[in-house]
């Protein structure tokens, strides 16, 4: 018995037919939408893939684009099905192919649902690549004449300059790392020199920031070296005193944007897969109208449109059994293709 019967007439079935190619090229805008998200997900990472640990990352703007592109395809084509549904001649060419593709819709909202899952997941992996990138980019930053990384420092200095931030964790990482080149240090000097010997590695360590992390907006102008040396500075008390430099960690502030925009792409691929099952359901109620009208020869004349031939148990037991029986028929092929070994 079929679940979920509505009766139709002609001017019903025009008004679906009409709705549903509306939602169709709404679902084929999403697409287009997912596609440019993607795409500038993956130019923002590829901006900053000096700053990850791992070339990964990539993974899930790639499969985004693949999935923008694979949903303009399958709406574009439900789209003119629903254009051509009302003129029997035109119909009739895709009437065979109504029913895979609704199983192919079904497959491809299975995906959206991975891909958006993905969405949310992916900012925990970007967590760590951002943490030990972060980590390494600030040891090379000093780099400056080597091969490879010779822009260390313009990127660090920009990413600082754009997301009002400072250092990996906090502006205090830049204290722990030599990120002046010796190129600019002068060892005739007995500071310089009483610096480096007194350290075990032999670097130059300073509690002293790039110019980078200096925030425009403070009334003083900017402290950025000897940051914890009170009386290095008139007027100054670096533990009440609110510091003129951002105080939020790279990390953070990369995570934050990152993430922001992995959920909002997430909330957009989520609501691509709503309008897909809504589709789905559409095409189906119409298709099955055009199939049971009382007189195929007059298009006036009413029809049954339903969303399930059979019951949702039988429907899930018919799925399966199906679905035994591919995996039998894979089963003999392959012990047939054996057999001639055999012998």
């Amino acid at each position: 018995m079929a679940l979920w019967v509505i009766k139709f007439d002609l001017p019903k079935r025009i008004k679906l037919a009409q709705g549903l190619w509306i939602l169709y090229w709404l679902s084929v805008m999403g697409g287009i939408l997912i596609f440019s998200m993607g795409l500038f997900f993956k130019i923002e990472l590829r901006k900053r893939s000096e700053m990850m640990d791992n070339n990964e990352s990539h993974f899930v703007p790639n499969l985004l684009i693949l999935v923008g592109l694979t949903a303009c395809g399958i709406n574009a084509f439900g789209g003119k099905v629903c254009h051509d549904s009302l003129d029997t001649a035109k119909f009739a060419k895709w009437k065979p192919m109504v029913k895979n593709y609704l199983y192919g819709c079904f497959a491809f909202c299975i995906i959206l649902f991975i891909v958006a899952l993905l969405c949310f997941l992916v900012q925990v992996s970007l967590h760590f690549a951002l943490a030990e990138g972060l980590k390494n980019g600030m040891k090379y930053y000093r780099d400056t004449d080597t091969p490879g990384r010779c822009f260390m420092k313009r990127t660090l200095d920009m990413t600082q300059i754009e997301f009002r931030c400072c250092g990996n964790n906090n502006f205090r990482d830049w204290f722990e790392i030599q990120w002046i080149s010796n190129r600019y240090l002068d060892f005739s000097n007995d500071e310089i020199k009483d610096r480096v010997t007194s350290n075990v590695e032999g670097k130059f360590l300073m509690d002293s920031v790039p110019f980078s992390c200096c925030n425009p907006g403070s009334p003083r102008p900017c402290i950025q070296h000897h940051l914890t040396n009170n009386s290095a500075h008139y007027d100054y008390d670096h533990h009440t005193e609110e510091l003129n430099i951002w105080t939020r960690g790279c990390r953070e502030a990369l995570v934050s944007y990152y993430g922001g925009m992995m959920n909002s792409i997430g909330a957009l691929v989520l609501l691509v897969m709503l309008l897909e099952i809504a589709d789905m359901v559409g095409l189906k109620y119409l298709t099955t109208s055009l199939e049971t009208l009382e007189n195929p020869e007059n298009p006036e004349s009413e029809s049954e449109g339903w969303l399930l031939e059979k019951s949702v148990k039988e429907t899930m037991s018919g799925i399966m059994e199906k679905i035994k029986t591919f995996g039998k028929g894979n089963q003999v092929e392959g012990e047939g293709a054996e057999a001639p070994a055999t012998s």
